[in-house]
């Protein structure tokens, strides 16, 4: 069972989604424990104060070290496991599926969520595993991001999603954008579903769905087609859509 530590100034923001849809199930099915923790609670200080005015001076408050270090080494880590400490932080690695995927190998995750200007250096020198960010935006706190994270590696363990199938086709664990979805009717209001999705067969069903996400991909995120492990086939198309797009 992995087991996910969070460490927030707001636990009460994770009420909803631990224990909702996918997340509630994936508790049911013991594949995940989840456990939110107020760091304030281990700031020493009688006014549980968390942060403070930056050496050197300049805008905003910073988190202090004493608090965040105290909060991880009060969690149980079994030192025969490996526990990954992730910081929520624009500055961090850019989050992706895959990404997602190594996390969902790990068996204990904590993450800290931060507010304010910044954190004390020391935290990100000596405490923490991995940094990471959602993207090049900033967010009021780390919480949001983290929620993110959680469920994209959570969904990905065994026995959480109906069918085992779901996640290896999921958009970019190919490396490419997921091909089109359909259900019925196959005909609502003149718009119809493609025919070969009706044919019954599974062979040209599977060659459709390959290029139908090759070309999706190629329309909206090309950059993504550099990585991308494509089949010959695959390259083909590719290679005749790129000589008529430049025609």
């Amino acid at each position: 069972m992995m087991k996910i530590d969070v460490l927030s100034l707001f636990p009460e923001m994770f009420d909803g989604v631990l224990h909702s849809s996918i997340m509630k199930k994936a508790q049911e099915n013991e594949a995940v424990s989840f456990s939110v923790t107020d760091f304030r609670d281990f700031s020493g200080n009688k006014h549980h104060k968390v942060d403070d005015y930056p050496y050197g001076g300049g805008a905003g408050m910073v988190l202090k070290a004493e608090p965040l270090f105290a909060a991880v080494e009060s969690l149980t880590i079994d030192e025969s496991k490996k526990t990954r400490v992730i910081l929520m932080c624009p500055q961090g690695e850019r989050f992706t599926q895959q990404k997602a995927e190594e996390l969902s190998a790990e068996e204990h995750l904590v993450f800290l969520c931060g507010h304010y200007e910044g954190y004390d250096e020391r935290i990100r020198e000596y405490l923490v595993t991995d940094e990471l960010s959602l993207g090049d935006f900033v967010l009021t706190g780390g919480e949001i991001a983290s929620m993110a994270i959680i469920d994209s590696v959570v969904r990905l363990l065994p026995n959480v999603l109906g069918n085992s199938d779901s996640p290896v086709h999921d958009s970019f664990s190919t490396g490419l954008l997921e091909h089109p979805q359909y259900t019925r009717p196959a005909d609502f209001r003149g718009m119809k579903v493609p025919d070969i999705l009706l044919s019954g067969d599974h062979g040209k069903i599977e060659k459709w769905r390959q290029e139908q996400s090759l070309k999706r991909t190629f329309e909206r995120r090309k950059d993504l087609l550099d990585k991308a492990p494509l089949t010959e086939h695959q390259q083909k198309l590719l290679k005749s859509w790129n000589s008529k797009h430049k025609n």
